[in-house]
């Protein structure tokens, strides 16, 4: 069964990558929050609060059609913790069924077996862990020794691809505990990714000696491994080696059209750090919103240290340049060294 799902998804990724090279009026990534309560509370997120309702499910069904409509190819649950919502292997289950890959960031509390088994057939592709210490305290409590566990059980019973993600910066105490998470997850046989906290505007926190030193040993080891990039989580990394040295990245972000960040109020934004810009109801955006935001240039977009919208946005780095409201092209231009 886990050849099988592995070689559909990797069929279904390159029918998917060929599309989005063919043209550029569809997102190729959606993070949609169905609830944006979360059962931990770490100290740099921003993400979450300890109150909100699961969005109704009948809801988060119509604004997943939505997306199929504007022929969305990939949509992962965000939030908070989007594991609390009640119904949320009917949403993966209607994701999958309108053609789409299905995603799933996690902090891992709520897994268990039976939890991973009914991920499995509900058709899950892939799910992401952000683990940033070994032992917790008060910046985070997603730390290895309490979800080892769970990597285990993740290990032996679930059908979908993982990743798991390492930290630096953010007030992250000792960040050599990135290079035992990450070896932790190689030995489980999970793809792994380092990635550089953001302050709570998403833009840059440039990284001490220390840590850019445990930053450069894990890339490193990521690098050494030769892996085969197992989906939209892992893979594309050089935007950060500028981020680590507190230097800008001139790149031009797609967000708003081949990246959406969909609130619980189900509206368009950049992305999670910058919630409000469009904030376009989903029910009401269109092509022309697509193209609108493909063409924006984005403030922020030199010191931004979101991943998934700039792996996403890099198919489309070479063509169709942004322009200023003066008509100066934003990009594209060489990257900074």
């Amino acid at each position: 069964m886990r050849v099988y799902r592995k070689a559909s998804r990797k069929l279904r990724s390159v029918r998917e990558f060929a599309r989005g090279l063919a043209s550029t009026d569809h997102p190729l990534l959606v993070h949609i929050v169905p609830i944006r309560r979360c059962n931990i509370d770490c100290g740099y997120c921003n993400e979450y609060d300890k109150v909100s309702q699961p969005v109704p499910t009948g809801e988060m069904i119509t604004r997943i059609e939505r997306l199929a409509a504007l022929g969305t190819s990939v949509v992962a649950f965000s939030g908070g913790e989007p594991m609390l919502h009640p119904d949320l292997d009917a949403l993966i289950q209607r994701i999958r069924s309108l053609g789409m890959i299905a995603g799933l960031i996690t902090n891992g509390y709520l897994l268990s077996p039976k939890r991973i088994e009914a991920l499995n057939t509900a058709g899950l592709d892939y799910l992401q862990i952000s683990i940033d210490n070994v032992e917790p305290d008060d910046i985070s409590k997603k730390s290895l020794r309490l979800l080892d566990k769970k990597l285990q059980w993740l290990a032996d019973y679930a059908h979908f691809d993982i990743n798991i993600n390492s930290v630096v910066g953010g007030g992250i105490r000792k960040p050599e505990d990135a290079r035992t998470i990450n070896r932790r997850a190689s030995e489980l046989g999970f793809s792994t990714s380092i990635g550089i906290i953001h302050d709570t505007a998403g833009l840059l926190k440039p990284l001490g000696p220390a840590e850019r030193a445990i930053f450069d040993e894990v890339s490193e080891l990521i690098d050494s491994r030769k892996q085969i990039v197992k989906n939209l989580y892992s893979g594309i990394r050089s935007f950060q080696l500028n981020l680590a040295d507190g230097k800008p990245n001139h790149w031009q972000c797609r967000a708003g059209a081949r990246y959406l960040y969909i609130c619980e109020n189900g509206l368009v934004h950049w992305c999670s750090q910058q919630r409000g810009t469009p904030g376009v109801p989903l029910a009401t955006y269109t092509i022309d919103d697509i193209r609108r935001e493909f063409l924006a240039p984005k403030w922020c977009a030199p010191m931004c240290t979101i991943g998934c919208v700039h792996r996403v946005s890099t198919m489309d780095y070479w063509r169709k340049p942004q322009k200023s409201d003066r008509g100066v092209a934003a990009g594209p231009v060489s990257q900074a060294s």
